[in-house]
């Protein structure tokens, strides 16, 4: 994962926190029907995460958010908390409104499918 930029954010209490924005590592995996994409966002649950697609560009944005169990404090981290944001610009072969996504574990998945058109198919030879 690589740092992107630092942004300026206020909070409830108007004090500013600088807030880094991290590129997320994502592992593509492409067979003959889907395209998935696989990006660790760690401390990131479902409801941090946006995922957009808007002129055949897919924007995943996500926060993470790290919440010790009750009674418990954080006493150390091995990864920069903050947010992510990442842009892949999508090709004509994929269908954009069959695109479904999970988080799980700081895990996001992307499911991609092809356009049938596009898909890759058996030719029987006589």
């Amino acid at each position: 994962m690589s740092v992107g930029q630092e942004t300026k954010m206020t909070t409830k209490t108007s004090v500013p926190q600088t807030c880094v924005t991290y590129v997320p590592d994502v592992d593509i995996i492409e067979d003959s029907e889907r395209i998935r994409l696989i990006a660790d966002l760690p401390g990131v649950t479902q409801s941090g995460v946006d995922l957009t697609v808007e002129n055949n560009m897919l924007s995943i944005s996500a926060t993470a958010a790290i919440t010790p169990p009750e009674g418990y404090t954080l006493a150390g981290q091995e990864y920069g908390v903050g947010n992510y944001h990442r842009d892949f610009t999508l090709s004509d072969a994929v269908d954009v409104n069959g695109i479904a996504a999970r988080v799980k574990n700081g895990v996001l998945e992307v499911v991609i499918p092809k356009r049938e058109e596009v898909k890759t198919r058996k030719i029987k030879i006589e």
